[in-house]
């Protein structure tokens, strides 16, 4: 089992920045691959960004690529998503899943575990 918390999530005006934290915990945390998605109101779920658990693997959605960097420090379990540049499309609630395995994949339903997610809010 494994548990993810977010945080880091806000209000923030366009062409601001956040970065979003997913910690986790459970028996092999470090060992996961980790992923963020996003949920806006009406919306699917769609897939943001993904990081394999050694960190040098990675993936990101079109739409942010460029924008977003997702990163992990497996000695503190986390994995991170800096946000830069940020629109009102962007506005969502943003979720960290992890998924056993090392294939760094875009689907919801390869994933595991899920946190609470945490609310983005970019106001123009």
């Amino acid at each position: 089992q494994v548990q993810l918390v977010e945080s880091g999530g806000g209000l923030v005006q366009a062409g601001g920045s956040l970065r979003l934290s997913c910690a986790a915990s459970g028996r092999d945390a470090s060992t996961y691959a980790v992923g963020w998605f996003r949920q806006a109101p009406g919306k699917e779920r769609e897939f943001v960004s993904a990081v394999a658990w050694s960190g040098t693997t990675v993936n990101y959605a079109d739409d942010v690529r460029g924008r977003f960097t997702i990163s992990r420090d497996n000695t503190e379990n986390t994995v991170y998503l800096q946000m830069i540049n940020l629109k009102p499309e962007d506005t969502a609630v943003y979720y960290c899943a992890a998924r056993s395995g090392t294939a760094v994949v875009r689907t919801p339903n390869s994933y595991n575990y899920w946190g609470q997610g945490t609310q983005v809010t970019v106001s123009s």
